[in-house]
């Protein structure tokens, strides 16, 4: 790249060192500082190699960081370190802020809890047929309150509703359940 003919003062990256640069690119003020990045470039790279030949280790065993444990096991992240504290699990630090956990020891601590998410309870299903329903109309005559407040409460507590005509149907069970607790 040629040289530019307007004056740049630059700041090396490498030694804070100010310097006149000899083109728009230019980040470095010597070739000894060139040669450092490019030293800490490589010696990144070479770091990353071990990281991952440790994760993909040659015996089978698998390890994860703390944040896919968490996603894979839902189990927070200062339980985790209460368990590596505590003996219970084992980890391995290969540097720069990353713990690695072996998912074996996971496995045993946790072999009761082999899929944590086949516990949730499923959704209630809603039969918003006419004759389980009652109409916005019936349900301001039985509890005397504004079709508006229903409309509100509908909305608040995510009643499910269903429109046929000019008439909108909102499930029995619910409005009884939220009404009769109101009084």
């Amino acid at each position: 790249m040629p040289e530019s003919k307007a004056k740049i003062m630059r700041h090396c990256i490498v030694c804070g060192k100010p310097f006149l640069a000899k083109n728009v690119n230019s980040v470095h003020c010597s070739k000894k500082c060139s040669d450092e990045t490019y030293r800490n470039k490589r010696r990144a790279q070479k770091k990353e190699q071990e990281r991952q030949s440790i994760v993909k280790d040659s015996d089978g065993r698998q390890f994860l960081t703390v944040l896919q444990v968490y996603n894979r096991y839902n189990i927070s992240r200062p339980t985790l370190y209460r368990w590596i504290r505590q003996g219970r699990i084992k980890d391995y630090n290969p540097g720069d802020r990353m713990t690695l956990i072996d998912v074996a020891d996971i496995e045993t601590l946790l072999e009761v809890r082999k899929n944590p998410f086949e516990e949730m309870p499923q959704k209630r299903l809603y039969s918003l047929e006419p004759e389980d329903c009652y109409t916005i109309g019936e349900v301001s005559k039985k509890y005397r309150v504004s079709e508006s407040t229903v409309y509100a409460t509908i909305r608040r507590q995510s009643i499910p509703m269903r429109q046929i005509g000019r008439f909108v149907y909102v499930p029995k069970f619910d409005i009884d359940k939220f009404f009769k607790s109101a009084k």
